[in-house]
């Protein structure tokens, strides 16, 4: 069974509704914003960090419009200097491949190892989108149930300024 399937049998079973967008592979915003036209949804940008010693993960969630500044990022999360995670580290610890990192990756982190850090402007969405652990679809679920699932997984997460 591959990560999508998991994914969606754990949706089903905490009760979580969800559309599915089915799309071409779409492992940049860039790309994937030509699929999403006509959604009501949040789309969201998902980046995977690892501190300098290489011992703590992070996924930082942010909306799609914004632009990424590492620097401004790492003085808001105060974890030092920050790069972004290998292949081998988005396998290990959230079963995705580069394109396709997700927080719907988190039922692989067994360990709860990967802290997660969410920008505070999406707590005003009704709605956001995540790419089911794979880079050829797009999941759109309810904020609030986005919230459930990330206490299910039970992967620390807080709420911050990123820009």
């Amino acid at each position: 069974m591959n990560g999508s399937e998991t994914l969606y049998g754990l949706l089903a079973n905490l009760n979580i509704p969800f559309q599915y967008l089915e799309h071409p592979a779409a492992p940049t915003v860039e790309i994937a914003k030509q699929y999403w036209a006509g959604h009501d949804a949040k789309h969201c940008k998902n980046l995977f960090f690892r501190n300098h010693k290489g011992n703590r993960h992070y996924l930082v969630i942010l909306d799609c419009d914004q632009d990424m500044d590492i620097r401004h990022i790492e003085n808001q999360l105060h974890q030092g200097k920050l790069s972004f995670a290998s292949a081998e580290r988005m396998m290990k610890y959230l079963g995705v491949t580069p394109g396709s990192v997700t927080p719907f990756g988190l039922i692989n982190d067994e360990t709860h190892h990967v802290q997660v850090f969410l920008d505070k402007n999406l707590q005003e969405a009704e709605r956001l989108s995540f790419h089911p652990c794979i880079n050829t679809a797009s999941l759109i679920v309810s904020k609030d149930d986005f919230i459930r699932f990330m206490d299910y997984t039970h992967n620390r997460y807080e709420w911050i300024g990123l820009y």
